[in-house]
């Protein structure tokens, strides 16, 4: 049985009634597929959020059909791990205490809790931190903790919502780092909604690209570059013209959401000249 597929199907939400209803999501589809890193990528409020609580099960779509591994979404399940931008730790429990209430909650044997908790802290490089507060610790090391509370209950989809944004550009690339020593692990399927392009480049297998609200599939891109993916990777060739390719489609959509559409043509007429080497339409 596979594990961690996520198949939507026309899905779309909105959020309030009548005149004052925002659309979120409209009529978007999407396979990814199990043990892949789908990066996700957007203008602000074009839905990348929105269609994370989705899948979490927080909220229902108002139509269309969300399944994961064939099974309808409906509710929020342990199969489905979400990291936050924040790390929303329990500010009166260690380290240790935080990572284990998942594993309380599911009931787990206490023996048996402390060997997975052993091993994923260990995994995330916090083991002679267990004893100490989030207020403790640096904002990556809380963020390392907020992932180790998502992989200890070993979930077949994790959904992790611009989770290093909130870290300083070498703390940022060093959790990325261990992002994909973790996922070359446990080879879950990730969700990973971010602004930031060279991110969703470097950690992806694919790159999912939304349109402005409301959110559509735009463009999804392979990203062929190879794995286990190093730093060096960064500057290489095929990284830039990816990186060039999405930042061109984002900053049309980024200014068509400011209502720029005089500008979104433009730039839209520069991405096709530039990457795909169309000849300019002709003025009349």
């Amino acid at each position: 049985m596979s594990q961690g597929a996520i198949d939507l199907k026309e899905v779309s939400l909105a959020f309030g009634t009548g005149r004052n209803a925002v659309i979120a999501l409209e009529n978007l589809s999407l396979n990814i597929e199990p043990g892949e890193i789908l990066s996700l990528l957007g203008p602000s409020g074009c839905g990348k959020s929105s269609l994370i609580s989705t899948i979490a099960g927080f909220q229902p779509p108002h139509s269309g059909t969300l399944q994961v591994d064939g099974e309808r979404v409906d509710r929020p399940g342990s199969d489905r791990g979400v990291v936050f931008q924040q790390p929303t730790l329990f500010p009166w429990k260690t380290v240790r205490e935080n990572v284990d209430f998942g594993l309380r909650l599911r009931g787990v044997p206490r023996k048996e809790r402390g060997s997975i908790l052993d091993e994923i802290l260990l995994k995330v490089g916090l083991t002679e931190f267990g004893r100490h507060y989030p207020a403790q610790l640096s904002g990556g090391m809380q963020q390392r903790v907020g992932l180790a509370r998502v992989l200890v209950n070993k979930p077949r989809v994790m959904l992790m919502d611009e989770p290093f944004s909130s870290l300083d550009a070498q703390t940022r690339l060093m959790m990325q780092e261990l992002l994909l020593e973790v996922w070359s692990e446990y080879r879950m399927t990730i969700l990973f909604v971010t602004h930031d392009i060279d991110e969703a480049v470097y950690l992806g297998s694919r790159v999912a690209v939304l349109t402005r609200r409301p959110g559509r599939l735009k463009k999804v891109f392979e990203v062929h570059l190879p794995r286990p993916r190093k730093i060096e990777v960064l500057v290489s060739h095929e990284f830039m013209r990816l990186k060039k390719e999405c930042m061109a489609l984002v900053r049309e959509e980024t200014l068509g959401s400011l209502g720029q559409e005089f500008k979104a043509k433009r730039n839209a007429e520069h991405y096709r000249q530039v990457f795909i080497q169309e000849p300019a339409t002709p003025s009349i």
